[in-house]
């Protein structure tokens, strides 16, 4: 077995990482590294894995590297270890199918199939934190909009809590597969799962959007209409934060909750109208 590893830019990872599911579409696996780089792994025999030339194509101007090892013959085991539940106090646990449930309040299982794993990157896990200290949705809210689902596990939880109807989009067709497969198999009715192009389509409107997105997405969105009461954005490395949090208070959106793990930030930011 071969892993192949491309090592790209973090600001053009999205879109990198688009390109490189055309090429490998059984998934690709995501490693956060130092120095704003991000690097993608697939995984197969000789003569199955995209080649060289196709790989520097896809990924263009992003290239930082791009590395082949040998991986050993237990490497479905270590696969099965590296992704382990996410325990957030005794509300929320996220686990992969093979681990046992506990006692949390919400048991949620995610497949860590294809390129999202099960939610325990630092940029999911705080996006789940502020969304289990949100107050419960008041009557007549317009549900939440998962905005770029991923594995889904922002929109299932949202599910739980009450946030009906809940809605999910992403770039990728990969994401909203594995969204509506996480969904059914956590017994989760979602109002709408499909595919959306931030770059080219407008985000709909939604009481709370969750958005788990690299920063100069989030700017993207901003540059159109924002239309919603909560916006919890995720995926910010720490030094990109104010200026995520000062394009959303153009659009009235004030920031009232702020978290951070090692690199990364979250924001929970509410309509000034909603505040009073």
């Amino acid at each position: 077995m071969i892993r192949l590893a491309v090592r790209v830019h973090r600001a053009n990872a999205e879109v990198a990482l688009a390109e490189l599911l055309e090429l490998a579409p059984a998934g690709v696996e995501e490693v956060d590294l130092d120095d704003g780089v991000v690097e993608y792994a697939v995984y197969g025999q000789p003569g199955e894995l995209p080649s060289l030339p196709s790989l520097e194509a896809a990924v263009g101007g992003a290239l930082v590297a791009v590395s082949t090892t040998e991986v050993a013959d237990d490497w479905a085991e270590r696969w099965r270890a590296f992704h382990r539940p996410l325990h957030l106090g005794g509300r929320l646990t996220v686990r992969p199918p093979w681990e046992p449930a506990d006692s949390a309040e919400h048991d949620i299982v995610i497949d860590p199939g294809q390129a999202f794993g099960t939610g325990a990157h630092a940029t999911t896990a705080l996006c789940l934190e502020l969304l289990l200290e949100l107050p419960l949705p008041a009557p007549g809210a317009r549900g939440a909009l998962d905005l770029g689902c991923g594995s889904g596990v922002l929109a299932i939880l949202a599910a739980r809590l009450g946030w009906e109807p809940v809605r999910a989009v992403d770039f990728d067709p990969l994401a909203v597969a594995a969204t509506e497969e996480n969904a059914a198999r956590n017994g989760v009715s979602l109002a709408e799962v499909r595919r959306l192009d931030l770059r080219r389509e407008p985000v709909p409107p939604a009481t709370l959007v969750l958005a788990n997105l690299l920063a100069p997405l989030l700017l993207r969105w901003c540059e159109g209409a924002v239309s919603a009461t909560t916006v919890i954005a995720s995926g910010l490395l720490v030094e990109e934060a104010d200026r995520v949090a000062a394009a959303f208070a153009a659009h009235g959106l004030r920031e009232v909750a702020r978290r951070g793990q090692g690199e990364w930030a979250a924001l929970r930011l509410d309509a000034v109208s909603w505040l009073g």
